[in-house]
């Protein structure tokens, strides 16, 4: 499959506020308007990950405005907060809990006026991989011209939850919003799934669910790199892989 080229990338990442701390957060962003006095942290954040993602590209945000440009949006956890606030009654502005995951995108597409071909996953890094894949496959289609990929994970509202299961949850938990945006490549793609294996030790700098290969995306980036790109990330026994020949405008990347 032809790979997208990378023309942007936002990163938000959690703080070590306290010494081993379990949780690592990222504050509630501040953002003028009515229309946000109400809204949850999980979509504030995604909209902070896709203004940092536009800056990193020094684009307007009319640039993504419009009905060519598709969203995938990514989550294993960023609904849990509006779920358990529904559940317990806590007063929370999700009425309806099984439309929880579709907020955060619908947040995104309202605000930027992105109106193009639209998509929700749901599960961890295997998922968010995945995205990178139906990314690819609309851009060589041509039923886009720019794919955003969106990826939110929060922990702190439901951190006892966590807590309760610590066997199945990989130590610190980092809080990371992230938002990529591609384009049209003629790098190569390739995909690699494999069931079994267990949890296996925490990541470098600690579990992000579905966010953690744009993580990596980012280092990767940072570091000017020259060569192929591999992203790869465990889920609830999956262990998936993907290999990346990329070409990237990226002011800090280079063409592989």
């Amino acid at each position: 499959m032809r790979a997208p080229a990378i023309r942007a990338l936002g990163l938000l990442t959690g703080t070590q506020h306290a010494q081993a701390a379990p949780i690592l957060t990222l504050a509630r962003p501040d953002r003028p308007g009515d229309r946000f006095r109400r809204a949850t942290r999980e979509c504030l954040l995604a909209l902070a990950a896709v203004d940092a993602m536009l800056e990193d590209g020094k684009a307007p945000r009319e640039a993504i405005a419009g009905e060519r440009t598709a969203l995938l949006y990514v989550t294993a956890a960023a609904y849990g907060a509006s779920n358990r606030e529904f559940i317990e009654r806590r007063g929370g502005v999700t009425h309806f809990a099984y439309t929880a995951p579709a907020v955060v995108p619908a947040e995104v597409a309202i605000e930027y006026g992105v109106t193009g071909a639209y998509g929700i996953l749901i599960g961890g890094a295997p998922a968010t991989l995945r995205a990178i894949e139906q990314a690819a496959r609309l851009l060589d289609d041509g039923t886009c011209d720019r794919a955003l990929l969106l990826a939110v994970e929060i922990f702190e509202e439901c951190a006892d939850l966590y807590a309760g299961h610590r066997r199945f949850t990989r130590w610190p938990l980092v809080e990371t919003a992230a938002c990529l945006w591609l384009e049209r490549g003629e790098g190569e793609l390739r995909f690699e799934s494999v069931r079994g294996g267990g949890a296996g030790p925490a990541p470098r700098g600690g579990e992000r669910f579905a966010a953690g290969p744009l993580a990596d995306l980012r280092e990767w980036l940072d570091r000017a790199p020259a060569g192929p790109l591999e992203l790869s990330g465990r889920w609830r026994g999956e262990r998936a892989r993907r290999r990346w020949s990329v070409l990237t405008s990226h002011p800090r990347g280079s063409a592989a």
